[in-house]
């Protein structure tokens, strides 16, 4: 829906698709797979209540209170200097403010200056996706705390290489190991590079901001990647 560190923009389309009516998101971020699939049973959970801040307050909004946001573009314009109605849409401007951000910022960069676009053209996409977003059930928490059912269960936790960036990015992945291969339906992981806590195979190969990174699967069905390795974007 915006603007994230890690989503899944680029790539969501090359993943399974889900088998069953519910999807959960353990790890939701901006949940670029729920999206795909909206009209599903949703379920989210991130334990970063930011996060779940601005998808409870999008849920609640109309595609208005998203088009009046403000518009920031200049380097050095700080977001203090518009009183917002709500903390919420102060995250998520600051979210705009920055590309593949971690957190909200507060200052435009010259990134963001020489694309004076992005928060128009960001604004507008939300404005015209937020009806998807309606009817799921959206939790601050951890993923343990997740009942077992039947489900897609869509995990991209912090990676074990790069995860750190996050700001809730402690993961027992011998623990998490364990609590994946347990869930009950279809199962997807996401990871990279030379990750092993589970038996992940070679994905998809994409461009990032700092180089081509190998994106990793773990999946208890069969898929058309099992064989295949594809590169994106050369």
């Amino acid at each position: 829906m915006w603007s994230y560190y890690g989503a899944k923009t680029n790539i969501v389309k090359y993943y399974p698709p889900p088998k069953y009516d519910k999807i959960i998101e353990p790890f939701a971020g901006t949940a670029r797979y729920a999206l795909k699939y909206f009209d599903h049973d949703v379920l989210l959970v991130d334990k970063y209540d930011v996060i779940i801040k601005i998808w409870k307050w999008l849920q609640k909004c109309s595609p208005n209170d998203i088009l009046t946001l403000p518009r920031f573009f200049k380097k050095g314009q700080s977001i203090d200097e518009f009183k917002f109605d709500c903390e919420e849409a102060k995250y998520l401007i600051g979210f705009l403010l920055g590309y593949s951000t971690n957190k909200p910022r507060k200052i435009v960069t010259i990134k963001l200056e020489q694309r004076p676009n992005f928060i128009n053209y960001s604004l507008k996409r939300i404005a015209s996706n937020i009806f998807k977003i309606r009817h799921w059930k959206i939790e601050l928490g951890t993923y343990e705390k997740i009942s077992n059912q039947k489900a897609t269960w869509f995990i991209d936790p912090p990676y074990l290489n790069g995860g750190n960036s996050y700001v809730e990015n402690y993961i027992n992945f011998n623990q998490l190991s364990i609590w994946c291969q347990n869930r009950e339906g279809q199962i997807i992981v996401c990871e990279s590079g030379s990750a092993d806590w589970l038996p992940f195979k070679p994905f998809v190969k994409q461009k990032t901001r700092t180089g081509w990174q190998n994106e990793l699967i773990y999946t208890n069905e069969k898929t058309e990647f099992d064989n295949i390795q594809l590169k994106l974007f050369e």
